[in-house]
């Protein structure tokens, strides 16, 4: 298996591979472009997300300053929004659905680290993949954790830290993350 095939099935590999360096600078650049473009100009702002991302619905906007690791791990569904300071370490894939709306400074995290400190400190690492459904809604500096899935219409509280997956229907905030309350939902 190469390192990046590693990477994607969610065992150790090494980052610094030469391809997987590679991987990340295109990104980079392609991020450091999106950064750097105008607000005005959002037909390429939207290009330039499209040839990040894994794939995209048709209505996507993306305030900057954005960062990822590889972009082509993403794929998010229609009408999808992300505020300043997004953050998505995509290692491993994420999927986000339709309609769904990233607060700033949200940070969705699939890399991980081993716990064992020798082998941490050889530099492997591993990522598990998030999930969140459609008609979401992440609040402002909330943290989504690697292995997370949310289900449809959850509203995650800002400042909440998600450790773990939730169903459809629910309010989640705190740290660590807990049910608030349901969301009754007549059309859901």
């Amino acid at each position: 298996m190469t390192e990046k095939e590693k990477m994607l099935s969610g065992e150790y590999y090494d980052p610094g591979d030469a391809e997987l360096v590679a991987l990340r600078l295109k990104a980079r650049l392609l991020t450091e472009t999106l950064n750097q473009t105008s607000v005005s100009d959002a037909d390429k702002r939207v290009n330039i997300v499209k040839s990040l991302f894994g794939s995209t619905g048709r209505s996507i906007h993306i305030e900057s300053s954005f960062n990822c690791d590889y972009g082509v791990n993403i794929h998010v569904g229609e009408n999808f929004y992300a505020n300043f300071g997004c953050v998505i370490l995509d290692v491993a894939e994420v999927r986000i659905g339709d309609n769904c709306l990233i607060a700033p400074q949200v940070g969705i995290y699939t890399a991980t680290h081993p716990l064992d400190p020798i082998k941490r400190n050889s530099g492997v690492e591993y990522g598990k993949p998030v999930t969140i459904g459609h008609n979401c809604w992440i609040g402002g500096h909330a943290t989504i954790n690697p292995g997370v899935t949310l289900g449809n219409n959850v509203v995650v509280a800002s400042g909440a830290v998600v450790t773990k997956s939730f169903g459809d229907n629910v309010v989640i905030g705190g740290n660590p993350a807990r049910v608030i309350k349901e969301i009754a939902c007549s059309d859901c």
